[in-house]
């Protein structure tokens, strides 16, 4: 379903066309911002009575800022927990090639303790 109707159409289209030429002009100044020439037909469209979307208040505004910025805290929330997810499965596969590795390389030997190394030399000598 359309936002506009084709007569609000027509006068946006003919502010653009004065706006071009430099007839068109808001006050007494003459018209040079097609931005302001658009709100300038759609008004005009408004008065007529022709089809077109009700002007956005302050409050339409601060809802649709609160949305935008709800929208992107879900967004940043969702993209944290994936970087989460990718780096616990990377640690989990860092720990299997640990353990293939422990498994795979023979013991190392232990090191004797000193009280160990003393005993082990009194029996030799006696």
């Amino acid at each position: 379903m359309a936002k506009y109707g084709k007569k609000s159409e027509e006068l946006v289209e003919r502010a653009l066309r004065k706006m071009k030429r430099g007839t068109l002009k808001s006050g007494k100044k003459v018209v040079t911002s097609i931005k302001q020439a658009i709100a300038i037909g759609l008004s005009e469209a408004r008065k007529i009575g022709a089809k077109v979307p009700k002007k956005s208040t302050k409050a339409s505004k601060a809802k649709k800022k609160v949305a935008s910025a709800k929208r992107k805290k879900v967004a940043a929330a969702k993209k944290r927990k994936v970087t989460a997810a990718k780096r616990k499965k990377a640690l989990a596969s860092k720990k299997q090639a640990a353990v293939k590795r422990k498994k795979t390389t023979a013991p190392k030997a232990k090191k004797k303790t000193v009280a160990a190394r003393r005993k082990t030399r009194a029996k030799k000598a006696a």
